[in-house]
């Protein structure tokens, strides 16, 4: 499902003296199955743009185009339903909205609520709980007996039982150690592999943009002011510590390594493996590091 964002402007409490431009002439185009990280300082606009991907905020200007659904601006838009069905948000601190007595209510309760039977919708929660993995032995228990990292899994399962070919990811390793946080990326990664899910990533972690996304939006001040791949948005490093952005850790080494030697290394690698690579083949051609 392609997404498309033109020229959106939207603004909170409108005609009102709390009146607050958010986002501005925000164009973004998401072709299906990209992953997609948007990245930016506390309050640049990534948040608003999330909610405009399934229509839980509408435009006070521009256009958004989600599959074959058009929301205008300044226009009742009726049966926003399907779209939410098949764009799934997963937000931060997901298991805070966690309320039902079982884990298993609580992962039907999408499904159900969007029309598919109870059988079905049960038969989803097993294949999600398989997806986050989780054992089906959790079902009958209440979600609040489980722990904090299970408890995320299980409302992420929630999200995927609505069987979605969009995932939202808002900041969705905050709070996790950086084992979990390892974990539940490459769980979101995988999942957007197998099912060809197109995934659009909210995060401050530059070493998330870099290592799992395939396009990068960097926000600031309500604005798209750059977009590219990872080496594109990443070789700028200048421009980004320039915008108060950090870079990834790899990246910050590499620079080091570059000054230390006097000499570039003609790339910007974005993983220690690569970066590793490069310095041993530099080696093997007889170069000084």
């Amino acid at each position: 499902m392609d997404i498309s964002l033109q020229n959106v402007e939207y603004r909170y409490q409108v005609n009102t003296p709390f009146e607050r431009l958010a986002i501005e002439d925000v164009s973004i185009d998401i072709k299906t199955g990209t992953y997609l990280a948007v990245i930016g300082h506390t309050g640049s606009g990534k948040s608003t743009v999330l909610q405009h991907l399934n229509a839980l905020l509408q435009p006070t200007a521009g256009l958004v185009v989600i599959g074959t659904h058009e929301i205008k601006a300044k226009q009742k838009n009726k049966n926003l339903k399907p779209i939410r069905q098949k764009v799934g948000i997963v937000f931060q601190f997901p298991e805070h909205q966690l309320f039902e007595e079982t884990v298993e209510k609580d992962i039907i309760f999408g499904p159900m609520n969007f029309g598919v039977s109870e059988q079905e919708s049960k038969e989803r929660a097993r294949t999600a709980l398989k997806q986050v993995g989780l054992s089906e032995e959790i079902l009958e228990k209440s979600p609040f007996d489980l722990s904090g990292g299970q408890m995320r899994r299980v409302a992420i399962a929630g999200v995927l039982a609505m069987e979605p070919d969009v995932i939202v990811l808002d900041e969705p390793t905050a709070g996790l150690d950086p084992r979990g946080r390892k974990e539940i990326m490459d769980m979101f990664y995988r999942l957007h592999k197998e099912r060809g899910l197109s995934t659009i990533l909210v995060t401050h972690s530059m070493e998330d943009a870099a290592q799992y996304a395939e396009q990068i939006v960097i926000m600031q001040q309500g604005k798209v002011v750059k977009t590219g791949t990872p080496e594109e948005i990443f070789t700028a490093t200048e421009e980004l510590l320039q915008m108060g952005l950090d870079v990834p850790e790899v990246v910050r080494f590499q620079l080091k390594l570059e000054k230390t030697m006097g000499k570039k290394l003609g790339k910007t690698y974005l993983t220690i493996e690569q970066l590793s690579s490069a310095v041993i083949d530099l080696i093997s051609r007889g170069e000084r590091v």
